[in-house]
């Protein structure tokens, strides 16, 4: 009988919760069981899974696979854990050490044919997974820039199962190099920030709005259309200060899981600025998601300005 760990991060809103992928391999009829609260797309690994260790030219154990997802009370969701549960199952099987994945997080979907497939949420993820002591970090080629920007995490990046499997000591019968999937972002282009210094005049709105940057005060600009509501509110993070470097991690955090980040920028230094349409639904300024959380506007604004230009209408 074989067993081996690795581990992944299961995301609960914002907050990252390590966990233990172990697999067991028995001599038993064959068949793959996967237990611990896995949500549809979870539970779907299995077929990934075994797709893409085909793929990369490895036998499949035909072993009786029971693999836990520990601690079994938390909820899983989301496909991230398909590439730590490969491992896990490949260690078992004595295709990689098992002592050599233990402490490594390993966050990526499969593609049936091998490929790393990048997943939303790879910043918090990693996070977490630093601050419970795993420096040792692989995911996909195409998050791997986004997973660096954690301090403290030792973060290798595969295009391919394969990659993986060689990374860790194992061996292939043959290995094929293929381009990493790039990810797809809806990345707003950068903004930068409008100067105060650029208002005429209003000399009461401008006091008003540095002392709600001072005081971090909610402020309500009434007037008619064409006073300079919409200038005076788009210029407000210019007076804001940078932010610290745990609130660039948090925040950074928040647009990671949204799917909004730029990893090619770095952390988000700035504080951001969200002015949601009047017309949009309460789940687009709300947010929600089951499972796997969909900041909204109000969840992308954080330690930022959020401005709800004709709010009556909003809400």
């Amino acid at each position: 009988m074989g067993y081996a760990t690795t581990t992944g991060v299961a995301l609960t809103g914002m907050e990252g919760h390590v966990v233990d992928v172990q697999a067991q391999l028995a001599r038993s009829l064959p068949g793959f069981t996967l237990v611990g609260l896995p949500d549809t797309a979870l539970a779907e690994s299995r077929d990934r899974v075994r797709a893409a260790v085909l793929s990369a030219g490895i036998e499949w154990p035909q072993r009786k696979i029971t693999v836990n997802l520990s601690p079994a009370s938390l909820r899983k969701s989301g496909s991230g854990f398909d590439l730590a549960i490969a491992v896990a199952v490949l260690a078992g099987h004595g295709v990689v050490p098992a002592a050599r994945v233990a402490r490594v997080l390993h966050l990526a979907e499969l593609g049936l044919d091998g490929r790393l497939q990048p997943v939303r949420g790879v910043l918090p993820a990693v996070a977490a997974a630093v601050a419970a002591g795993l420096r040792d970090v692989v995911v996909a080629a195409g998050d791997a820039a986004e997973a660096a920007l954690v301090p403290g995490a030792r973060v290798h990046g595969a295009a391919h199962l394969g990659d993986v499997v060689l990374r860790h000591g194992g061996r292939l019968r043959h290995h094929r190099t293929v381009e990493p999937v790039v990810p797809v972002r809806s990345v707003a282009p950068p903004r930068a920030d409008q100067d105060l210094a650029d208002v005429v005049g209003q000399v009461e709105a401008r006091t008003a709005l540095e002392i709600a940057a001072a005081g971090g005060h909610h402020l309500a600009m009434v007037g008619p259309p064409g006073a300079g509501k919409t200038m005076l509110a788009a210029r407000l993070p210019g007076i804001l200060p940078d932010l610290t470097e745990a609130e660039a991690v948090e925040v950074t955090g928040v647009h990671s899981v949204a799917g909004t980040f730029d990893p090619g920028g770095g952390l988000v230094r700035r504080p951001p600025f969200e002015d949601p349409h009047h017309t949009a639904t309460p789940a687009a300024i709300a947010g929600g998601g089951a499972g796997v959380a969909r900041p909204g506007a109000v969840s992308r604004a954080h330690r930022g300005v959020l401005f709800l230009d004709e709010a009556c209408q909003v809400v």
